[in-house]
């Protein structure tokens, strides 16, 4: 069985490749890494359904990876807070050696078991969270251990791996398999088998927060209005989604505090902040809803 880690014959000869023929190769790997998503949609697709009904409930999406996988799943959580201003401390990333890994390798750190399963412990990991672990080659015992634990204390366990029979698809309550196969260089992750990982996670966290109501006719009505051009996009959104003039959507994003979604309920519903505010929350938060 061919895996991230078999080293295919096609490949064996690349140092002789001229470097546009180099190119190729490399990028052919990403459109196998897009087809191996794809064909790994209806789990994907379960896992967006299950995580949402738990994280509805008020718990954490909790990320567990080392190496690669690690910083490819950290780098999703940190993007949550921005884009769908969903709370920092429910985005919650867990990095095989720590932080310092996110930027230099920590020699043996995916092998601690121990580590794994006591950062876990010290979130205080319960049923309403849901943890998603990633390891291309699904045997990395620094997930494997934070998925079995997390599973053992009622979390959600998302597994997402890159070879077929691991361990880490048998932990899972939910395993993604990303079948990206061989890499052009044998063994080396970063590649198609990254490429895959990332594509899901984008598929994954996303679809979770349409579902939990973080987005609104395909726009981001959660999102942070952190920098000038953030305020101009709000700006355009809420008159697109309203039909008001800039000077009522200005007036309205004040007094919302820049909330987006807010703004919306108060301009098509005629509310004041507060009473916007009281018709978003008995909706949790999800302005489809609030709407009706």
């Amino acid at each position: 069985m061919a895996t991230t880690e078999t080293a295919s014959p096609r490949f064996a000869d690349i140092e002789d490749w001229p470097s546009a023929d180099l190119v190729d190769g490399i990028v052919e790997g990403q459109f196998a890494a897009i087809a191996a998503v794809r064909a790994a949609g209806p789990a994907i697709a379960k896992a967006i359904d299950a995580a949402a009904a738990r994280l509805a409930d008020g718990g954490r999406l909790i990320y567990v990876g080392a190496g690669t996988s690690g910083r490819i799943a950290a780098q999703d959580a940190a993007e949550l807070p921005p884009t769908f201003n969903w709370p920092y401390e429910r985005a919650v990333p867990v990095m095989a050696g720590g932080e310092r890994a996110l930027l230099k390798a920590v020699e043996g750190a995916e092998d601690n078991r121990e580590a794994a399963r006591q950062a876990l412990r010290d979130l205080d990991v319960g049923p309403k969270d849901v943890v998603v672990a990633l390891a291309a080659s699904g045997r990395t015992p620094f997930p494997i251990a934070a998925l079995d634990y997390a599973r053992a204390v009622g979390a959600l366990g998302v597994g997402i791996l890159n070879n077929p029979g691991s361990r880490l698809g048998e932990v899972s309550d939910i395993p993604i398999l990303l079948d990206t196969g061989p890499e052009f260089i044998a063994g080396s992750t970063r590649m198609k088998a990254g490429t895959a990982q990332k594509v899901a996670l984008n598929a994954l966290s996303t679809g979770i927060m349409i579902r939990l109501g973080y987005v609104y006719r395909g726009k981001m009505v959660e999102m942070r209005l952190s920098n000038v051009k953030l305020q101009e996009r709000a700006e355009k959104m809420v008159a697109e989604l309203t039909g008001a003039a800039l000077p009522a959507i200005r007036d309205a994003l004040v007094q919302a505090g820049g909330r987006i979604s807010l703004a919306v309920l108060m301009l098509t519903k005629s509310l004041s902040a507060p009473e916007a505010e009281k018709v978003l929350k008995a909706a949790k938060g999800n302005l489809r809803d609030a709407l009706k």
